[in-house]
């Protein structure tokens, strides 16, 4: 891998993996809200970033996500579900990455292996789902996982050497999950990093449209 685009690399697992990969001699360029006022929930600026960028890039990871919709937390009943919240969840975790991938595909080689993985989260698998709560959260990753899956079979004809995933990380100790950790077990932003970074090292296009976690196990739709 020569050059990488690291979409939220101001965030935890973001800044960490723009460190791993730099540390691998790869060229990193990044964008996000905090840096570059990317909004991802606005075309034009997704467009606008992406379209000043020159290509290609051997992968595009994106590192975004919210886990509070409209600022409301995570819904324990049915009860607090708030359409504000979920519209909110969905802009951000499955139409923002998709968009991304969207005006990222001239960005990626069609001569040579490329990849677009974006961050996605275990309570997104419907098959997995043995809790309940998370409405919005929950929804809106396996919204995400479903937009990866159906443009990983687009980009396929195209772009016979990419990979398109989605990744699970593990529940990482940022900011982002500080609330929300309770007794599951954290690992550190440089370690994530590092297990998110291998997996991806061992994919092949066979396993594009996939869903992962850091350890490289497929997670249940």
């Amino acid at each position: 891998m020569e050059r990488a685009l690291v979409i939220g690399g101001t965030g935890g697992i973001g800044a960490a993996v723009v460190a791993e990969l730099r540390m691998r001699g790869v060229a990193v360029e990044t964008l996000s809200r905090s840096a570059d006022g990317l909004d991802l929930c606005d075309e034009a600026s997704v467009r606008a970033a992406l379209g000043a960028l020159q290509a290609p890039f051997d992968m595009v990871f994106m590192a975004t996500g919210k886990l509070d919709g409209a600022g409301q937390p995570p819904e324990k009943a049915l009860k607090s579900v708030d359409p504000a919240a979920l519209a909110d969840q969905f802009a951000v975790n499955a139409i923002g990455p998709l968009l991304v991938l969207k005006h990222a595909v001239r960005l990626m080689p069609r001569d040579r292996r490329s990849v677009f993985a974006a961050l996605s989260a275990r309570v997104g698998s419907i098959g997995d789902n043995r809790m309940g709560g998370w409405y919005a959260y929950r929804m809106a990753k396996a919204a995400l996982n479903q937009g990866l899956h159906t443009a990983a079979i687009e980009l396929a004809r195209t772009h016979r050497q990419a990979i398109c995933v989605a990744l699970h990380p593990g529940t990482v100790a940022t900011p982002f999950t500080a609330a929300y950790a309770g007794r599951h077990r954290t690992v550190a932003p440089d370690q994530a990093a590092k297990n998110l970074l291998g997996v991806i090292d061992g994919l092949t296009p066979a396993e594009t449209g996939g869903f992962f976690d850091w350890a490289g196990k497929r997670v249940a739709w």
